[in-house]
């Protein structure tokens, strides 16, 4: 699934290549994004042909900046959205969803924060172990460096499909 979007993605943001930087872009962006973030741009890197060691940077800072905000805003930012018609039903399903996962995180805590970001299946990663750890009350700084943990050894494993397999398939 991942591989399908990212292809989506890079097609969709193919004008950017025109631009000096547009390939990095494109990545950074896409690493950005909650469900593809790091593993989807590093997949899109591959598709763009770009250097593994620049794409795994790019891909990184894009995937480690939304983590502070999810960690320290998103509880309060939920807790108003509940109270309104337009957005409680849409916070309350994206609360139950992730907490549905929260067992995989709460059973070994701060390592199983890491282990849930890090081992990139569907429907993991910074954006809902983040979320969890907020709703789980977990302690926000210990919380984002093994986040950020998690990330680095999803780029590592994904730097290895992407570049070695997927690469192997696609080329």
């Amino acid at each position: 699934m991942a591989e399908k979007l990212a292809k989506l993605l890079v097609g969709a943001f193919s004008g950017l290549t025109a631009l000096k930087y547009g390939k990095e872009l494109i990545i950074f962006i896409i690493s950005l994004m909650p469900i593809l973030e790091l593993r989807g741009g590093l997949i899109a890197a591959s598709l763009l042909k770009l250097n593994w060691i620049k794409s795994f940077i790019i891909c990184f800072i894009g995937n480690i900046i939304p983590i502070p905000l999810i960690l320290w805003f998103i509880t309060p930012i939920f807790d108003r959205l509940k109270k309104t018609k337009l957005f409680s039903g849409i916070v309350n399903k994206l609360e139950n969803k992730a907490m549905s996962k929260k067992e995989k995180i709460e059973k070994l805590q701060y390592i199983g924060l890491m282990l849930f970001v890090g081992i990139p299946l569907p429907g993991t990663g910074a954006w809902t172990g983040c979320l969890i750890a907020s709703l789980l009350n977990m302690d926000k700084k210990k919380s984002m460096v093994y986040a950020i943990l998690g990330v680095i050894m999803a780029g590592i494993i994904m730097m290895i499909l992407s570049y070695g397999i997927l690469d192997k398939i696609v080329h």
